[in-house]
């Protein structure tokens, strides 16, 4: 048995000798699919990685093109932020010198036209007033006393006339009898003496009219220098009564009343305070407001005067108002700074210009009484029918 056993049990030497039976794979189930699964499980990554990264370049390309408002994206509207509501602030300063008598409103009150602001001491200015009034009554009084002097010379010229023509008639009836004195003299009916008397009565009736004739012009003369006299009285009169004038206007202007209806800001101005001519106040921001925005020169290149446009205003929750374009500057913004710039030397930088334009915004829209001067806003301009195509 033993023999047997051992006969018929293999030695290590048999074993290792010998080939060993693999199975066949066609019996295994199975096994060919464990070879093709690594395979079939490294490619799907790759595709899908490259559907990823395909999908993304689209979407940047398409973010590029929305960004850039190029097609498809494209829009007739022109948008800039650089926009802001502007308004015309007056600064209200006083015309007249003085120490501040009242003042009669507050800070950010509405106020009407004419109404009145503020009051300057007016004691200074009521006697200037009454001084120029005095002035005025003395150059009329010069004026008058000129007049009576005019009309008086005039009488003294027609009473000189009235002399002369005396005087001329007397030298003639002297001439005349100093004609028959000469015929009679001459066939001696006459004396010498008689005839000589003629003569002299005849030489003083020439001197008489000589001298109304002197008399008459010195007399017209007078007249000449009364009405020039005159003149300068009635200059003087003029000027007295505009130093009326100016004193009442002086005196006006101590009353500082607002030039039309807005509402006014911050106000710093106390009683007693003394304020110089020209001193600013207050300021006062009428209800008529407008956007100025600021578009770059490409974009203004599609604009025209008319267009209708669309402004959101940040402060008001980006609340939307409609307007028009009703004005383009004749120049961009650098062409009206203090010292624009000069590129004629050293390198140089191509900077997009940006051109202001005016919109107006539509009458009656809600909100509009919230909008203040300084905000900013966000402008469109609608340029679809600018007749160009954007390049």
């Amino acid at each position: 048995m033993s023999e047997n056993s051992k006969s018929r049990q293999p030695t290590t030497d048999d074993a290792s000798s010998s080939p060993v039976r693999q199975p066949e794979d066609k019996g295994l189930p199975g096994s060919g699919e464990q070879d093709s699964k690594p395979s079939e499980q490294k490619r799907p990554p790759s595709r899908r990685l490259a559907v990823a990264i395909g999908v993304l370049s689209v979407i940047a390309v398409l973010l590029v093109l929305f960004a850039w408002r190029l097609p498809p994206f494209s829009s007739p509207f022109e948008r800039t932020e650089n926009a802001y509501v502007r308004g015309q602030v007056t600064t209200i300063s006083p015309q007249v010198n003085g120490y501040v008598a009242d003042v009669l409103v507050g800070d950010f009150q509405n106020v009407d036209a004419g109404q009145a602001l503020f009051r300057i001491d007016d004691r200074i200015y009521r006697q200037r007033l009454e001084q120029a009034r005095a002035s005025l009554a003395s150059s009329e009084a010069d004026l008058a006393n000129s007049t009576q002097a005019q009309a008086s010379s005039r009488a003294t010229v027609g009473s000189r006339e009235a002399e002369l023509a005396s005087a001329r008639a007397q030298r003639v009836r002297a001439e005349a009898d100093m004609a028959r004195v000469a015929e009679l003299a001459a066939d001696g009916s006459l004396s010498i003496r008689e005839r000589d008397e003629a003569e002299a009565a005849l030489r003083a009736a020439r001197a008489t009219v000589k001298q109304a004739e002197a008399a008459l012009e010195v007399a017209r003369q007078d007249v000449r220098s009364v009405e020039v006299s005159r003149l300068g009285l009635e200059a003087a009169v003029a000027s007295a009564r505009a130093a009326v004038r100016l004193a009442e206007i002086d005196l006006d202007n101590t009353v500082i009343t607002a030039p039309e209806a807005g509402q006014l800001g911050q106000v710093g101005t106390r009683r007693g305070q003394y304020v110089s001519a020209g001193t600013q106040l207050v300021s006062l921001v009428p209800p008529r407001l407008w956007i100025i925005a600021n578009f770059k020169e490409r974009q203004a290149g599609l604009m025209q005067e008319g267009q209708s446009a669309i402004v959101t205003v940040d402060a008001l929750d980006d609340r939307r108002f409609t307007g028009r374009l009703q004005h383009i500057s004749p120049a961009t913004g650098s062409e009206f700074a203090l010292l624009p710039a000069q590129n004629a030397t050293g390198n140089f930088t191509k900077v997009a210009q940006r051109l202001p334009v005016r919109i107006v915004l539509d009458a009656d829209q809600e909100g509009l009484r919230q909008l203040r001067p300084g905000m900013s806003v966000v402008a469109r301009v609608d340029t679809s029918n600018s007749g160009r195509e954007k390049q």
